[in-house]
């Protein structure tokens, strides 16, 4: 990872002093799924909420805009949760979805005025310069991990079909928000129409591999059961270029993960219920063919799920509580551990992950926004700083981490805008591309239910 460069901070702080004092300020049969009512209309945020929010969302965004190389617009894959340098191994380590989070959180960012406007487009035209002119690509598709300055392959990475995909999530998130900007428009589609879907088959019929390896060749491992991957089906179904068959969208298993009280499709950490619905907007629409999955549904169910498999914990760790609970891929003690559950997954020893709750936010804010006020009141002092909060910490145990990772942080502040505004949803989905390919799989529009209300918004006692 790379240190910031002197005269880059210096610069940033003669533009915006305002807007650092207030970053750095403190703010104390057929299995069918029930579709809910839109996230942001079934949740009314409190003051309270709206300022922890506002403030949570500065700070994350001020990691893409101090922890990406102003030229090449990557970002950093993690960084000290104070901003200061990493060590050698990671300092100038790059990786192309956070770049893609990064990019979106940039439109967020100039759309409610965190920057000025013209400060933004000239971040977003460098990094899609960069990805349509001068970085690496095979047939379209990017390494994981790039030196933050050169583009150059780092930890002898693959070309990665998931990260290009989340790459390509804020690079066409910010073709929309710029829509009246024909250098960004164009640039943006580029890189799209660049990619060749059909290649990262390697020979199946359907399914679409991890990736590929210049030492070994294409890599055997397939998105084959439900994950973070819808957001790349989609983007393949709906290439203007370069499509893969609508079959494919229903080749991979929809593994059904009963535990008591719940049932849903996903069996990995919940951040594979996140990433993809951070861009694709899924509420109101509903699979024609099969489960008749409605995707929304099943990752507020998840998310309940999660929750009560925490709270099952409790006896184990009992620093989990209804509002204290989230584990999801992240740091620990012993390195980082793709955790969760569930069922079960990875050696679980009481850590908290703030991501697992923020990433919800979208999905169920009822029951994470007060996971959000606990760990700001209670731990804060500890483990909330420049960047919004740490990547994971473990109150037993008395360990806090010491960095924040690009996509957590990430996953949070979309999230957080979901639920504040919808506009990801909205800037996402006006790429023509998207609703085509849900056209073309069946996942049709469902009238949703009138519902009132819920009684439990947070109270400010």
């Amino acid at each position: 990872m790379q240190e910031r460069r002197g005269n880059d901070t210096d610069e940033m702080k003669r533009l915006h002093p305002s807007l650092l004092l207030l970053l750095l300020s403190c703010v104390p049969a057929v299995r069918s799924v029930q579709a809910p009512a839109p996230a942001t209309g079934s949740y009314r945020l409190t003051a309270e909420d709206d300022r922890l929010l506002e403030d949570l969302s500065q700070r994350s965004f001020l990691y893409f805009w101090e922890q990406s190389d102003a030229d090449t617009g990557l970002t950093l894959d993690r960084t000290r949760t104070d901003g200061s340098p990493h060590d050698e191994h990671h300092r100038r380590m790059g990786s192309i979805a956070a770049t893609g989070f990064g990019l979106t959180a940039t439109c967020i960012a100039a759309e409610r005025g965190w920057v000025p406007s013209e400060e933004a487009r000239r971040r977003v035209v460098s990094t899609l310069r960069f990805f349509a002119e001068r970085a690496f690509h095979k047939n379209g598709w990017f390494y994981h991990w790039m030196d933050i300055e050169t583009g150059e392959r780092l930890w002898r990475s693959e070309i990665s079909s998931i990260d290009t995909a989340l790459l390509l999530g804020g690079i066409l998130t910010a073709r929309q928000y710029y829509s009246g900007d024909a250098e960004i428009v164009e640039l943006a589609t580029r890189i799209y129409d660049r990619v060749d879907f059909r290649w990262m088959l390697h020979g199946h019929p359907t399914l679409l591999s991890h990736g590929w390896k210049p030492e070994d060749g294409v890599i055997r491992n397939r998105w084959d059961n439900y994950s973070e991957h819808t957001i790349l089906y989609l983007l393949a179904i709906g290439s203007p270029t370069h499509p893969i068959t609508a079959r494919s969208w229903y080749a991979w298993v929809r593994d059904w993960n009963p535990y008591p009280g719940f049932d849903f499709i996903g069996n990995a950490p919940l951040f594979t219920h996140q990433y993809s619905q951070a861009w694709i907007d899924y509420r109101g629409r509903r699979e024609n063919q099969g489960a008749r999955i409605d995707y929304f549904a099943n990752s507020v169910t998840a998310t309940r799920a999660h929750r009560q498999f925490c709270l099952d914990l409790k006896s184990r760790f009992p620093s989990y509580s209804e509002d204290l609970w989230g584990i999801t891929a992240s740091d620990s003690r012993k390195g980082y551990v793709a955790w969760g559950g569930p069922p079960a997954q990875g050696p679980i020893d009481g850590t908290v992950v703030p991501c697992a709750a923020a990433g919800s936010l979208m999905f169920t804010p009822e029951l994470c926004m007060p996971v959000l006020h606990r760990l700001r009141e209670q731990f804060g002092h500890r483990i909330y700083g420049r960047y919004g909060f740490v990547d994971a910490f473990n109150p037993i145990l008395d360990w806090v981490g010491p960095d924040v990772v690009g996509i957590d942080v990430g996953i949070t502040l979309l999230s957080a805008e979901n639920l504040r505004s919808g506009r990801v949803w909205r800037w996402f989905m006006a790429n023509p591309e998207i609703p085509r390919a849900m056209e073309k799989v069946g996942l049709r529009r469902v009238r949703l239910e009138k519902k009132p209300l819920p009684t439990h918004t947070r109270s400010k006692g």
